[in-house]
């Protein structure tokens, strides 16, 4: 079968790929919402960001307020994205192609599909390093690890990804209800045992950190949350009701992705602020240093719980990065596509596992690197779905004769633009962990050079996203309201 032929909804599998989908399958409420977003992120990976933002050398309470307007304020954009989704019934980097045409969104979506895929097979490295350090700590296995326990975990994290992607959105949503108790669950006895780690003298008394520390810290947590998930945030809203409320649909994807990593950042930002050691160690291993500091017998359970959490947020990352692989051209069924990109997690989590002596730096940098471009393209489309004031005319999307066009030249440049003058203001702080991105920065000489404060402030992707939306705010207006004007395609 196709990626674009009929599918019932009574398989097993979910057949749809990009795809309208049916109005009788389109059968989702906004509160449904909640579920999919909280279980992504109420992994107790998200306290690993506490050490992530004390390390810009801000204070406590910066810290804090950094991290509720960074994961609110992402989360939200997302939910902007999600209103294309009910209006259209098609994944994201289809509805995508109402802003650069339909053979233009290739551009953008060739990134959206490595951003999805380096999410997830994060995602999936995480898990892997924290099975061998827990389980070195149960004495199972010795120090560093054993390589055949390594290759075991590494199958099995990526047969449950796969698996439970293959399977398809309606598992998928199922999968994510349940996991959010289970994972809830535990994630607040974790809190309850862990909280006599914190000293609340040495965690206050980190000094406050400059402006653009501070402005960096909050780059970081934008792209790490909610500008991690923008370009698959419709994926999930495509099953809405054609009558369910835009506000509904934004409130329950803010609230669903916000409310669990607020309290683990917070939680995260107390622990690591209470001990220097476990910052550092949180840089190489995030699971693994927090499960540290857990009593012998609840390792075990935390190493399952932490692995289904990590393996939620994945499910939902190959699960649209097969959509997106499908978006681009390639003509085969979704869970094909899904199974395709489940090979390259795989492969990518053995070379770092096995090879990289690092895992922070490589990920930071490929988070700033590829969120300029996704920031860019993110500020484009929101503006986009804000000026339109009708439901997309569903066969343009895959027509390139239709009202959207094969190529929009002014969305085109403008991302290209935006991203080259973002890149020029981001720096790669990691230098010696991935010297391949050692060319961004070449505008910072404007705000002090590479040696001065604000080069760590990251504000490309800031500037990227103010771009994308401003340009496309007014300089496609016009062109919006003609093609509303248009008479819907055959």
């Amino acid at each position: 079968m196709s990626a674009d032929s009929p599918a019932g909804s009574a398989s097993l599998i979910e057949r749809n790929g990009i795809e309208i989908i049916p109005e009788s399958q389109r059968t989702a409420r906004p509160r449904d919402l909640f579920w999919p977003w909280f279980a992504a992120n109420v992994s107790v990976f998200g306290m690993s960001y506490g050490s992530f933002l004390l390390g810009f050398g801000i204070s406590l309470w910066q810290a804090t307020v950094v991290a509720i307007i960074g994961i609110v304020v992402s989360f939200a954009l997302c939910g902007l994205i999600a209103i294309a989704g009910k209006r259209g019934s098609a994944p994201t980097m289809v509805l995508s192609r109402a802003a650069f045409g339909v053979q233009g969104q290739k551009i953008p979506g060739i990134v959206s599909w490595l951003t999805s895929i380096g999410w997830e097979t994060s995602l999936t490295i995480t898990a892997v390093l924290a099975t061998t350090t827990v389980l070195h700590a149960l004495g199972w296995v010795g120090e560093g690890g054993d390589v055949a326990v390594n290759i075991i975990a590494t199958i099995l994290v990526a047969a449950l990804i796969v698996g439970a992607s293959v399977l398809g959105y309606h598992t998928i949503m199922r999968l994510q209800s349940v996991l959010t108790w289970l994972t809830g669950a535990f994630t607040v006895l974790f809190l309850i045992l862990t909280f006599s780690s914190i000293h609340w003298d040495k965690a206050l008394s980190h000094p406050d950190g400059t402006l653009a520390q501070t402005i960096g810290a909050l780059v970081m947590v934008m792209t790490g949350f909610g500008l991690g998930w923008i370009n698959i945030a419709a994926d999930w809203s495509r099953y809405q009701r054609r009558t369910a409320s835009d506000t509904q649909i934004v409130a329950w994807n803010t609230i669903g992705g916000s409310v669990a990593p607020v309290i683990l950042v917070f939680f995260g930002l107390l622990l690591a602020g209470s001990d220097d050691k476990l910052g550092a160690a949180v840089a190489a291993d995030p699971i693994g240093a927090l499960a540290s500091l857990l009593p012998t017998w609840t390792l075990f359970p935390f190493l399952i719980v932490a692995i289904l959490t990590l393996v939620s947020g994945a499910v939902l990352g190959i699960y649209s990065s097969g959509l997106t692989l499908l978006s681009l051209g390639i003509r085969i069924p979704r869970p094909a596509a899904a199974a395709v990109d489940g090979v390259i997690l795989t492969i990518g989590t053995i070379v770092v596992v096995f090879f990289a002596q690092n895992f922070l730096g490589p990920f930071q940098s490929f988070l700033i690197t590829l969120g300029v471009p996704m920031a860019a393209w993110a500020g484009i489309l929101i503006a986009d779905i804000l000026r339109r004031r009708k439901d997309y005319d569903e066969a343009s999307l895959f027509d390139a004769r239709g009202r959207y066009g094969a190529w929009d030249g002014v969305s085109i440049v403008t991302l290209l633009v935006a991203s080259v003058i973002g890149w020029g203001f981001v720096i790669n702080t990691f230098a010696d962990a991935a010297p391949w991105n050692n060319w961004q920065g070449y505008f910072l000489g404007l705000i002090g050079g590479k040696d001065g404060e604000w080069a760590y402030a990251n504000l490309g992707v800031f500037f990227a996203l103010v771009i994308g939306f401003v340009v496309t705010w007014f300089g496609r207006a016009g062109r919006i309201r003609r093609q509303e004007q248009e008479a819907p395609a055959a």
